[in-house]
């Protein structure tokens, strides 16, 4: 096993200015596992309701992911209903079911326990620290958050800061975590709570890492049409996730290669709903994409 990644396994109902789906397969374990699928070996640790289609199992299994960590309990799986207008960057949540997603307990396969990579998806900090728990000397330990736990456990969430090495965080949630307006000051004062690479997402502006006193920034793909955003952020975490585990490789140099790596990603997840694109790009798909990240951000010395 790579990459374990905790998190949330959905059904969502969105709607864009563009169309609407309705119960389609989401999730922030699901996003970020079908999205590492390409380039490491995943194991998804997860919980879901009686309810959930043996066909989506087979999905990800026929992808190459794990799901031995995935859970199926009596109730109903965790549903999401929101909506976007023309600003793409803000989802407006409708309904909320947690459904057995509100007792989910993660217990970690045997397996799972000595990959070297884990992923600590949006889920509560309490969780993500029970995980750290039963995981034993992993390489590269990274973790997401939201509003949400930031207002409602932050003590929590900076317990679980201390014990990982790469942060990702959206703008909005970066500057309120800080308290700060300016991202250069947030970026400072979250590092000083423990993490020693911190990556904000931008959204349709790109991304930016902070590492020790370098700051690197990464455009987001011009993209002609963007049908639903939902899961850009965990597919965004799963190109990079899944690049650093396929390398090996932590210098710098190569976690640069790896935010773009993860920005290819997510400007797949974007043009269509639900897993639709990411299900149906090659490998071949992904090296071009990239390529053309490339030569968008080349430009010669004066």
């Amino acid at each position: 096993m790579d990459i374990v990644v905790v998190g949330s396994v959905a059904f969502d109902t969105v709607e864009t200015p563009f169309g609407k789906a309705d119960e389609v397969l989401g999730g922030s374990a699901t996003y970020f596992s079908l999205s590492a699928s390409f380039f490491a070996k995943v194991g998804m640790v997860a919980v879901v309701g009686k309810d959930f289609p043996d066909e989506h199992i087979k999905m990800l299994e026929e992808k190459g992911i794990d799901t031995a960590g995935i859970e199926k309990k009596d109730g109903s799986t965790f549903r999401w209903k929101g909506r976007y207008d023309y600003d793409l960057n803000q989802a407006h949540t409708l309904e909320t079911h947690l459904n057995v997603f509100e007792h989910f307990n993660p217990t970690l396969p045997e397996s799972y326990r000595k990959a070297p990579f884990v992923f600590l998806a949006n889920i509560d900090p309490e969780l993500q620290l029970k995980v750290l728990e039963q995981v034993e000397a992993p390489r590269l330990v990274a973790c997401d958050t939201m509003n949400f736990w930031i207002e409602g456990k932050p003590s929590e969430l900076r317990e679980v800061l201390k014990r990982v090495e790469l942060f990702v965080i959206n703008e909005a949630e970066a500057r309120e975590f800080a308290g700060e307006p300016s991202l250069v000051k947030a970026a400072r004062k979250i590092m000083d709570c423990g993490p020693r690479i911190l990556i904000i997402k931008r959204g349709e502006y790109g991304a930016l890492m902070f590492n020790g006193s370098s700051v690197f920034s990464a455009p987001a793909y011009p993209l002609e049409d963007v049908f639903d955003p939902t899961g850009a952020g965990d597919s965004f975490a799963g190109g990079l996730m899944g690049y650093l585990a396929y390398t090996n490789d932590l210098s710098e140099q190569n976690i640069r290669k790896a935010i773009v790596m993860g920005s290819v990603m997510a400007s797949f997840n974007v043009e269509d709903f639900s897993l639709n694109r990411l299900r149906a790009i090659s490998c071949d798909d992904i090296r071009a994409r990239y390529t053309e990240f490339k030569q968008l951000t080349y430009f010669e010395d004066v």
